[in-house]
């Protein structure tokens, strides 16, 4: 699968433009995506500097929109204020998400505690606004879930890592499930069992740019482009075109984001 197939209307679901390994062509690689085939890109925030670098990404490409969250590595760098902060930030055009937020026990850059608090608070804001929430989860499945019962906000589980019994649970809250170019590496069983539990009208496709490039580009820096290969993949495992599963995927994402 060295050349992608020629695929039209794509929706990037989840993308971190404003991370500095674009730095040196930003701009270039965001003007040449129309002309790629991708017709929508969700740039999802760190922290509160990165939700304003999307918003200015958004304000500039016609095609670019964005979301404003803490991410759970930044959440014991959450400001005083912080909340209203990002109030300020959702009430702005294009910006159509609160996110990433969420938990990260691989890492544990911030306190779990802390990454409890920061992800707790930001659910209940998602809930007051009426805002879709784009969740973070890695190695801490068990807390994740347990907060998503609790407030049950719509949104979703974004760069899937779980289990198909995971998926399940997952998609029973109404929560979309996003799948990135992991889909495509050889050691790819368990996230592929996962997509095949999920509903489709619950599918979202996403590159997690810079990150998780697929194969055969994997551990290169990835960008919206890629999607192709992760369509191919996506569509062999649920008996669909590759086109159909870009259309798909792009039909969830305007649905949960609320673009027409």
């Amino acid at each position: 699968m060295s050349e992608p197939i020629r695929l039209t209307g794509i929706f990037d679901s989840h993308a971190h433009y404003d991370d500095q390994r674009f730095d040196p062509d930003r701009e270039e690689v965001l003007s040449r995506l129309p002309e790629q085939g991708v017709a929508y890109v969700m740039n999802a925030a760190c922290d509160l500097a990165s939700a304003a670098a999307g918003l200015e990404l958004a304000g500039y490409f016609p095609h670019v929109y964005c979301a404003a969250g803490i991410h759970p590595h930044e959440a014991s760098n959450a400001p005083a204020g912080y909340l209203d902060r990002l109030k300020e930030l959702l009430s702005q055009p294009k910006v159509m998400a609160l996110g990433e937020i969420g938990l990260d026990y691989h890492y544990d850059f911030s306190p779990r505690e802390t990454q409890l608090q920061v992800f707790e608070e930001q659910l209940i804001l998602a809930g007051e606004l009426n805002l879709p929430v784009i969740i973070h989860d890695r190695e801490a499945h068990e807390d994740t879930l347990k907060l998503l019962k609790k407030y049950r906000p719509k949104g979703v589980v974004h760069c899937f890592s779980g289990s198909a019994e995971m998926a399940r649970e997952v998609t029973a809250l109404g929560l979309y499930v996003g799948f990135t170019g992991v889909v495509t590496f050889k050691n790819a069983k368990k996230p592929l069992e996962a997509l095949k539990a999920v509903p489709k009208e619950l599918l979202l496709m996403e590159t997690d740019c810079p990150y998780m490039a697929p194969e055969p580009f994997r551990g290169k820096r990835c960008d919206s482009s890629l999607l192709p290969y992760v369509a191919q993949v996506m569509a062999g495992e649920l008996a669909m075109e590759p086109q159909a599963v870009v259309d798909l995927t792009a039909a969830n994402a305007k649905t949960l984001f609320g673009i027409s």
